[in-house]
């Protein structure tokens, strides 16, 4: 496609220049900085110059105009609604330093967005402070680090994950001065617990994980996993980038984890990916809950000394936790994701366990077909498990090695001739543990 550039209209055309204020006006610029010639401006018409542009954008791929599937998040459609809502007086014309009265309708959302954040993942406090997956993966350690220092046993110096980990894991653990202890997945990509008993010891601080993993398949002893760690003195964290596969279903603190992020830009449709900004809140059991950044919103019973509030018989406010971390982002968070999150959470209710079944559904289904057309060949593209009757969550990994040595056809290459039909290439590359992974 032809850039801006190569229009060719009359000289002049496209722009127009006032005349000098004063006829000397560039007396002052030296001979040698003044142009020989005119500089290879654009020359277009105002209507050549917006069809150009609208044709490049129709060549943009978004979540709009196709499937989005992005790795280990299960992007989804962004309710427009959402955008209504967040752009209503009440919501966007608040400035954070508002007194309570005034925002008694924004608190009781953040209140409200707290409780169901901590019911569908079994915790006991939330906060909604932190703006991305990694740094409610930091602040969740942190506040681990504090529970840990508080009872006197800051010599734990050490955060377990496993070898399929996100790489944000080891890197927020690492933030907070702790040594990375990495232990190798099982042959079927799975927890290996003969090598997590062997990991820990009177040093371990915690282990994050995420469930299901970045291969895509849950971790049936998870719960002795947690039991492992537990009776070592460490803490269980739970990444939940992958939430979508298990909500409704199941939570976290079944699983025995004592801390969680969510994504509210991946599992509660908060645009994602440049049309953030994004959220990261962590949930914590209640021995963690002092802990968590401040501040966090709090309500009360109304009385009569109250101002008016939001006619549900309580008052809302913000309140710091005893013990707090202290403040991990500036103001309360991204308030527009929250709201948006929140409108999502309100309209689909208990209906967002069918959200888990339609992603769990959907990667099977393309698994299968996968593996029915391919079965039977020479260089088929295997699951890291390489087992058809293996029932996968939200996504699954390909390794592409057969057909690369048999074709020298990369992972890679097949994801830029996905590109070329249309289609947006998956996650490349990741986990590191497949070596051909697609």
């Amino acid at each position: 496609m032809s850039s801006v550039f190569d229009f060719n209209g009359a000289p002049g055309s496209g722009w127009s220049q006032p005349e000098p204020i004063r006829e000397d006006a560039g007396k002052n610029i030296p001979d040698s900085m003044r142009r020989n010639a005119l500089p290879r401006w654009p020359r277009a018409s105002e209507p050549e110059l917006v069809r150009h542009y609208t044709l490049l954008s129709q060549r943009n791929f978004g979540i709009d105009t196709g499937f989005y599937p992005l790795g280990s998040c299960t992007m989804k459609h962004n309710p427009r609604i959402n955008e209504r809502i967040v752009q209503m007086p009440g919501i966007d014309r608040i400035h954070p330093l508002q007194p309570d009265s005034q925002i008694q309708g924004l608190l009781a959302i953040y209140y409200e967005m707290q409780d169901m954040l901590s019911i569908c993942a079994g915790m006991d406090s939330v906060t909604l402070q932190p703006v991305a997956g990694a740094q409610g993966e930091f602040t969740a350690i942190r506040c681990i680090q504090e529970y840990h220092n508080s009872n006197g046993e800051s010599n734990r110096n050490k955060v377990i994950v496993p070898d399929s980990a996100h790489g944000t894991n080891p890197a927020s653990a690492a933030m907070c001065g702790y040594e990375i202890v990495e232990i190798p997945s099982g042959p079927d990509g799975r927890i290996d617990l003969q090598a997590l008993r062997a990991a820990v010891d009177g040093e371990t601080a915690a282990m994050m994980i995420t469930n299901p993993s970045t291969l895509g398949v849950f971790e049936p002893e998870i719960a002795e996993a947690a039991r492992i760690v537990h009776e070592a003195g460490g803490q269980m964290y739970y990444d939940g980038a992958n939430f979508n596969a298990i909500l409704g279903k199941t939570d976290p603190g079944r699983m025995g984890f004592d801390a969680v992020h969510y994504n509210l830009h991946k599992t509660f449709s908060q645009p994602h990916g440049g049309g953030g900004p994004g959220s990261g809140p962590i949930g914590v059991k209640s021995h963690l809950a002092n802990y968590l950044p401040s501040p966090i919103a709090a309500r009360r019973k109304r009385t009569e000394e109250d101002p008016r509030g939001v006619g549900d018989g309580f008052w809302y406010f913000w309140e710091d936790p005893e013990s707090s971390i202290g403040k991990v982002q500036q103001w309360n968070g991204n308030a527009g994701a929250v709201v948006r999150a929140w409108a999502f959470y309100r309209r689909y209710g208990r209906d967002l366990e069918r959200m888990s079944e339609h992603a769990v559904l959907n990667a099977n289904y393309l698994r299968h077909r996968i593996m029915r057309n391919h079965g039977d060949s020479a260089m088929p593209p295997m699951p890291k498990d390489g087992a058809p009757s293996e029932v996968v969550k939200h996504e699954f990994t390909l390794d592409m090695t057969p057909v690369k040595d048999a074709t020298g056809v990369t992972a890679k290459d097949v994801a830029k001739r996905l590109l070329d039909y249309g289609y947006m290439a998956p996650t490349l590359y990741f986990p590191q543990i497949v070596p051909e992974c697609l």
